[in-house]
This record gives C-alpha cells, sequence and structure tokens, in this order.
C-alpha cells in the first residue's frame, strides 16, 4: 500500500512539474526573455554610463560588482512570479481543489509548483549570467556556496509566490507584493551599492533588509567579498526558507483560500 501512494506521489509530481515546465518555456517570450532584456538595460545604464563615473568597489569594477545583485534579482523575481501566477490561475480555474482531493500528498503539490518556480528562476539567472558576460568577467569563489545560496533563495521566493496566491482574490492581488515589498527591498539590499557607502544610521536601517543578507551572500560566492558575515546571511537565508515551507505547507494542508 505504501508503495502504491509512493508511486502515485512520483506520478503525481512528474505530471505537475512536466505541466509548470511546458507552460514556462511554451510561452518564453513572455517569462524568459523580458527579464534578460531588462537586465540588460541594468548593464547598460547603471553598468557601463554610471559605473564609469563611480569607479571601483572592493577592488572590484562597478560593472562587475552589481552584476551578482543583477542576477541574484533576477532569480528573485522570476521565482515568485512563476508560482504566484501559476498557483493562482489552477486557483481561479479551481482545478486546485481537485488536486487537493486527490491521492496526491500535499507535500507532493508543493514540490511540483516549488520546483516550476526554482527551473523559471534558474533559467532566467543562466541567461542574465550569460548577458552579464558580455560587459564583464565573471568568476566563482566560492562554487559550494554559490549554488547552494542560488537554490535555497529559488524555493525561498517561490514558496513566498505561492503563499501569496493563496491569500490573492484577484490579479491586482499578485502584483502587490512584487511592486510594493519585493522590489523596494531588492534596490535597498545592496544590489547597486556598498553599505558601507551609507551614512552610519542608514547603515543600521539596512542591515534590517532580509535581501541584504541573500544578495552579500551570493556575491560572496561570486566574488568572495560580503558586507556581512557570511555565516549570518546563510542563517538568514535557511531561516525564511524554513519558515516559508512550514507556512505554505500549513496553509495547503487546511485548504486555507482554496476551499473557503
Amino acid at each position: 500500500m505504501d508503495k502504491n501512494i509512493f508511486q502515485i506521489n512520483l506520478i503525481g509530481y512528474k505530471s505537475l512539474l512536466r505541466k509548470e515546465i511546458n507552460r514556462i518555456f511554451r510561452i518564453w517570450i513572455q517569462t524568459i526573455i523580458p527579464p534578460a532584456i531588462t537586465m540588460t538595460l541594468y548593464f547598460v545604464i547603471f553598468g557601463s554610463l554610471i559605473g564609469s563615473r563611480i569607479g571601483a568597489i572592493d577592488e572590484y569594477p562597478y560593472m562587475t560588482f552589481i552584476a551578482p545583485g543583477l542576477i541574484m534579482m533576477s532569480i528573485i523575481t522570476n521565482s515568485f512570479g512563476n508560482v504566484v501566477s501559476s498557483f493562482f490561475s489552477g486557483k481561479l480555474q479551481r482545478h486546485l481543489e481537485e488536486l487537493l482531493v486527490s491521492p496526491m500528498a500535499n507535500i507532493t503539490i508543493l514540490l511540483g509548483y516549488v520546483s516550476g518556480g526554482v527551473i523559471r528562476g534558474l533559467s532566467v539567472a543562466s541567461l542574465v549570467t550569460i548577458v552579464a558576460l558580455f560587459f564583464t568577467n565573471l568568476t566563482v569563489a566560492h562554487p559550494l556556496i554559490t549554488g547552494l545560496v542560488i537554490i535555497l533563495i529559488s524555493i525561498c521566493f517561490s514558496l513566498a509566490g505561492l503563499i501569496n496566491a493563496v491569500y490573492a482574490n484577484n490579479f491586482d492581488d499578485i502584483s502587490i507584493i512584487p511592486t510594493f515589498v519585493l522590489t523596494p527591498l531588492t534596490y535597498l539590499g545592496g544590489v547597486f551599492f556598498s553599505i558601507e557607502m551609507l551614512p552610519g544610521i542608514w547603515q543600521t536601517i539596512a542591515r534590517l533588509n532580509p535581501m541584504l543578507y541573500m544578495i552579500n551572500s551570493f556575491r560572496y560566492g561570486m566574488l568572495g567579498i560580503s558586507d556581512i558575515s557570511i555565516t549570518t546571511g546563510m542563517t538568514v537565508i535557511v531561516t525564511f526558507t524554513v519558515t516559508l515551507f512550514i507556512i505554505a505547507y500549513y496553509l495547503l494542508k487546511t485548504g486555507k483560500g482554496i476551499r473557503d
């Protein structure tokens, strides 16, 4: 019996993942290309035009310094955006209820959607990295940390997107968090500057921003430099990921916002 349940969930996971992957690459002009174009503009405007006037930060050219932040920004926004739009569409079309009453475990449904978000985040990040190589030389100082940060943050924001979709009642609701929370926190999280450049009080305020720890952890993995302790950064990332996983699983288990 247990073996049959495992096989059912394995088939269910593969089917859900296949659906998410097909959705991402079927409309690749909307899901993959626009973020790459946006990041190219960032490199041109902030890297080439403004960066030449700023000079080096921590002995790295400004273009190289901002590259990890821009890659991380693409991971955050696309992991979040893929799950929030896909899950909310399923909720709106009422086929999520069928998943919840099927033999599939809630954890299987959760992993299916999150895996789709991770794949889109990594796909866009790969394309942005290729774009970055046209503007600057990138190295990976700590491959293990770099890979771990990418995976954890992709999972973290995929979970955040699912939670947003659960509470959303219309399409306007799924744009509130990206517009008024993710974008400001990401811009203020050290993508374009080192917090050492900020006055004392603003450095203290910046350290309250969780994005600072995520972006700097990735920058440490790529370049070997960071404004914060890598131990602290990884602790923040893992804490947020585990917390959001528990919340997302609880919401699916109770059917909050889906069976209501």
